[in-house]
């Protein structure tokens, strides 16, 4: 008889929207000794733009699972799980040492952990080898304060990571507030600065394994209670919006902690190029009439001064990165695509905002009423 191969480290890296899992993903990726990582990605809404971003090595997999996590972790995860298994047992691709899933922004751990550890033939395959939080610096504490996915990925955390760490220079007490609050979230787990480089790949590859012990004591109930259903069948019709342009979650009375509908995916796509001017008009408006309610925008936007090089756009709230100009198209899309995750905001207003400033004729009905309903002034820029 054949030994069984022996179990595939497996890494969760989670973090609410913006946190910067994309970036740290990046940096590990790049050390000699995450050589033989296998990559799955999952991204919230219809357009995944993660991915791109992805600076990784030719020979290192990189697989995507579009979706909430709460939807498709008993479908799509656990099937991509098990064909990876089935294409290494058959030698269909190339060996690899441990897998990390990046998760969506707004992804409950649990039903991720619960896939493999709950699973008879994935928990003999994979080991769950650790949780990995990243907690925003500047948004942390009001983040976990409103959003219990935010919660939930700090408290099931085996090591925590701090970002944005170099935005709080001049607020200290901020960022001794923070760690405070997760120390008494999460007083076991080792908290390491991204910004000073502690979060490094050996921090990762030295974590020994997932535990509940030491963490909230709703940790092991949160695991417990997503074992007893199956979220994708009992808990979502998926009705819900997967084929309208938009994500919208409703609130379940025993699930009420689950994205609800206050919380919406949209992608916005162009075929026109547009001004430098108007773009940055379009960012200035937006962030300042909702900067709140934009829990994450991302993208690439093809602005008329240089069709070839694409502005990279990434906004948390209020807080926006500079927009980048990258030097080349990442693949062989050129449109404008932005891809939005917002709370309690209109879609049809940043639609016609939209088309305000880039000059597009046909503004429907709704979105002529948002854009009437809302406060701000605008006038076409020339």
């Amino acid at each position: 008889m054949m030994k069984p191969p022996a179990p595939l480290p497996l890494y969760v890296l989670t973090g609410f929207l913006g946190a910067g899992k994309t970036t740290l993903l990046n940096q590990l990726l790049h050390d000699p000794a995450m050589a033989g990582t296998l990559v799955i990605i999952n991204e919230f809404g219809d357009v995944g733009l993660d991915h791109l971003f992805l600076d990784v090595k030719d020979e290192t997999p990189v697989l995507l699972a579009s979706g909430c996590l709460c939807c498709t972790v008993r479908g799509e995860l656990v099937s991509t799980l098990e064909d990876v298994l089935r294409d290494l047992d058959n030698k269909r691709i190339p060996p690899f040492e441990r897998v990390m899933i990046e998760t969506t922004g707004l992804a409950d751990p649990a039903p991720v952990l619960q896939s493999v550890l709950g699973h008879p033939y994935l928990s003999r395959r994979y080991r769950v080898q650790g949780v990995i939080t990243l907690i925003d610096a500047v948004n942390g504490l009001a983040t976990l304060a409103a959003h219990e996915e935010a919660y939930k990925q700090a408290a099931m955390a085996d090591l925590l990571v701090i970002s944005k760490t170099d935005l709080l220079a001049d607020n200290p007490s901020t960022h001794a507030e923070l760690v405070a609050c997760l120390h008494g979230l999460n007083p076991f787990a080792p908290l390491l600065d991204a910004a000073q480089g502690e979060a490094r790949a050996q921090a990762l590859l030295s974590l020994q394994g997932f535990v509940t012990q030491g963490k909230d004591h709703d940790v092991a109930h949160w695991l417990q209670d997503d074992a007893h259903h199956d979220h994708a069948h009992h808990h979502h019709d998926h009705a819900h919006g997967h084929g309208h342009g938009h994500h919208d979650h409703s609130a379940h009375s025993h699930d009420k902690n689950r994205h609800n509908a206050h919380i919406r995916s949209f992608a916005l796509t162009s075929d026109q190029p547009i001004r430098t001017s108007a773009l940055e008009m379009f960012i200035d408006l937006l962030r300042s009439a909702h900067g709140p309610n934009l829990l994450r925008l991302k993208g690439l936007v093809c602005v008329a001064e240089d069709l070839s090089r694409p502005i990279l756009l990434h906004g948390v709230q209020h807080v926006f990165h500079p927009p980048e100009r990258l030097p080349h198209w990442p693949d062989a899309d050129h449109r404008t695509r932005l891809v939005f995750i917002t709370k309690d905001l209109d879609e049809h207003f940043v639609r016609s905002l939209w088309n305000v400033l880039t000059g597009t004729p046909q503004i429907d009905q709704a979105d002529a009423q948002a854009l009437s309903d809302n406060p701000l002034s605008l006038r076409h820029p020339r």
